[in-house]
């Protein structure tokens, strides 16, 4: 049946239309109106609004529906009475118009973009299978409010695959569940800053978009100690007078180096002689290609160190799943600070990881992994071998990217721009810099490219650098 609607009609300066045969009760489609008008600056602060009786009979309802309407629009804070019976607008509103946004930059044909996983090929099948049983055999409680720690489930599946994959020193009931590293780093530097740390050291260059802007906003001074072949250089961490530093050992963040058993030695004698904390982001460590990981430092000092993990890399970014293995005395401001956070990380996902983790379906998937991510790396070495080696490889065989140090007569910058224009995504070591000092490089992500996507984007860069050097 075709909807019956009233005229358009015309009350002083409210223009109501009316849908008789409509499921929403006419009152309420009078208030929309109003306030829609209202919103839009149409009827202005201060305007009065005809009397009930009048709307009531141009619109051909009764006066007890228009004051309804009117008296809710009250209530909300849109509408005043005023003696003698007037009702009249009682906020402004001027139309803003809509900010003009920035065309988006075209994607990159080709893109060696970093710090992704392939998530086409996350494991579907075997997490449904994980998800359906926490659905059917979850306890009722467990979907109530749990502690800032997390699921107790998850905290037995972790503590188990780090102390056996990872070498860590893990019990579950240190472990607070984060949604990823940057929660999780960020929770840590709250509780940093609120028992007085005053310096926060971190790799130089690593990472500027998780714990350096944070600490920053939190008041704590930011030191760059420098690494080099093996990671950071444990004579400049004597002289950073730091609070805690944050390490990524086992894979530095971005060149690749593995820190060596004798810095990791120094580095946690220069921690006991600080009161230091040292935050361990073991950001990529199950992928090594060449050899076994080399294992977690927070097995050697369990009380000095917090050991970070995720599966943003491992699985997929989109699950937001990270995890904190906290020395005891730190584990109840963690977890509180976690509670102030956002009271909790899904239970559902935590608990389908920790079936994932038990059923060995995570041990599965890594060894699915480990030969694709291995064969695009050994592709993206032999086309930088054949088209470029005058770029320099460094960093062991491990992770999802690789750094290639340029030549003396290459600009980095000049590079990254070259290749953008011709649509290629190549990335510089520069802006991750703290200080201005070290060679220029370039970051090349390979985890999402096929091989004959890399062979074709070195090709491109190949070109481009012929391009560089010529001007």
């Amino acid at each position: 049946m075709a909807m019956k609607r009233t005229n358009l009609r015309l009350a002083g300066e409210l223009l109501i239309e009316l849908r008789r045969d409509g499921t929403v009760p006419l009152h309420r489609q009078i208030e929309t109106a109003i306030r829609a008008g209202i919103r839009s600056g149409r009827l202005p602060l201060g305007s009065s609004l005809p009397p009930t009786r009048t709307i009531a009979l141009d619109l051909g309802v009764s006066r007890g529906v228009i004051v309804e309407a009117y008296e809710q629009l009250a209530a909300e804070g849109y509408l005043t009475s005023r003696a003698g019976g007037y009702t009249q607008v009682a906020i402004g509103a001027e139309p803003v118009p809509a900010p003009r946004r920035p065309m988006p930059a075209p994607a990159p044909r080709i893109d060696f973009g970093y710090g992704r996983a392939d998530v086409s090929n996350f494991p579907r099948a075997a997490w449904l299978r994980s998800i359906r049983r926490v659905l059917t055999e979850a306890p009722n409680e467990r979907f109530g409010y749990l502690d800032g720690r997390g699921a107790p489930e998850l905290h037995e599946a972790l503590a188990d695959y780090l102390n056996r994959v990872r070498g860590t020193s893990a019990e579950p009931g240190d472990i607070v569940i984060c949604n990823g590293y940057a929660q999780g780093v960020t929770l840590l530097i709250q509780v940093l800053a609120r028992s007085g740390a005053r310096r926060l050291a971190v790799e130089d260059p690593s990472a500027d978009d998780d714990a350096r802007p944070v600490a920053e906003a939190a008041g704590l001074e930011v030191i760059g100690v420098p690494v080099d072949e093996g990671g950071v250089r444990v004579d400049a961490l004597d002289r950073t007078d730091a609070d805690a530093l944050i390490l990524t050992p086992s894979h530095q963040w971005p060149t690749g180096g593995v820190l060596p058993a004798e810095s990791r030695a120094a580095v946690l004698r220069w921690a006991a002689r600080r009161g230091a904390l040292i935050i361990e982001d073991d950001y990529d460590a199950e992928y090594r290609y060449d050899r076994a990981p080399v294992g977690a430092i927070q097995g050697l000092a369990p009380d000095r160190v917090v050991y970070a993990g995720t599966v943003s890399k491992t699985l997929a970014p989109g699950l937001r799943l990270g995890w904190l293995v906290v020395p005891r005395h730190l584990v109840d401001a963690v977890a509180k600070a976690k509670v102030t956070a956002d009271r909790g990380s899904p239970v559902v996902d935590q608990l389908a990881f920790a079936d994932f983790l038990t059923r060995g379906e995570f041990d599965r998937h890594l060894r699915r992994m480990r030969p694709v991510y291995r064969r695009r790396r050994d592709a993206l070495l032999a086309a930088l071998g054949t088209r470029l080696p005058d770029l320099e490889p460094t960093g062991v065989a491990a992770g999802l990217h690789l750094v290639t140090w340029l030549p003396p007569d290459l600009d980095e910058t000049a590079v990254v721009k070259a290749a953008a224009r011709r649509g290629l995504g190549v990335y510089g070591v520069g802006p991750y810099r703290i200080s201005s000092d070290g060679p220029s490089g370039l970051i090349f992500g390979y985890a999402t490219l096929g091989e004959a996507a890399i062979g074709e984007g070195i090709d491109l860069l190949a070109a481009v650098i012929d391009e560089v050097r010529s001007r």
